[in-house]
């Protein structure tokens, strides 16, 4: 387990293969090696009452790298707690549902193959909504490093070697409300979380006019 950093990769096409595939070619050139396939999921909750000013939501998530654990995101508008338990925790939300309901068709889905180069792990997921295609979206996971400060430089660097100029130069925004901090799997948890947030809504808005350009082509 290491620092990781996700991105969504701007695909014009919006057919998804044409990009992910020159992404699979890229990643290849850089001698990396095919290590299976995973798959991220996210259902999203709603409470029945508006409490304060806004509505609670709780998402539920399953990453296919910890098979058995649950991830539970309570967002309260202001904050989010992230609760990490085992796949019983799922029998548990029938019995919720005079608290939090579920919305039709916003089961969300990053699924795609992984890769390892060198120290770097690297999965490149097709983003699904009830079977609709939203996006591209990229996880990077530099394994010897624990806090995102001392390693974001060389996270940077790599992505931009295989994504191009839509890796910004400054450090995501999430990881700069922890960069002194020891990164875990809830950090991840919480990542995928806002990508899917903005996939779902439509407010990604990552550059384009030369993401196809990476300094390794």
């Amino acid at each position: 387990m290491g620092v990781t950093v996700l991105q969504i990769f701007p695909d014009t096409s919006r057919s998804g293969c044409i990009e992910t595939e020159r992404l699979h070619k890229r990643i290849m050139n850089l001698d990396a090696t095919q290590g299976g396939m995973f798959s991220v999921d996210c259902e999203t909750y709603y409470t029945n009452m508006q409490i304060g000013s806004g509505q609670r939501k709780l998402h539920i998530l399953h990453n296919s790298e910890t098979p058995v654990t649950t991830y539970a995101v309570l967002d309260t508008g202001t904050k989010q707690i992230t609760l990490s338990a085992d796949l019983l925790f799922d029998l548990l939300l029938p019995r919720l549902d005079h608290m939090y309901q579920n919305k039709k068709n916003l089961k969300i889905e990053s699924k795609g193959f992984k890769y390892e180069v060198g120290d770097f792990v690297v999965k490149i997921g097709t983003v699904t909504m009830s079977g609709h295609y939203k996006g591209i979206l990229v996880e990077v996971e530099y394994l010897p490093c624990l806090v995102p400060n001392l390693c974001w430089s060389l996270i940077r660097e790599f992505m931009q070697s295989f994504m191009g100029s839509c890796v910004s130069a400054t450090t995501p925004g999430f990881l700069q409300n922890r960069n002194m901090e020891l990164y875990t799997p809830q950090d991840t948890t919480l990542q995928y979380v806002e990508k899917f947030t903005e996939l779902r809504e439509g407010t990604s808005n990552p550059p384009t006019s030369q993401a196809q350009t990476p300094t390794n082509p």
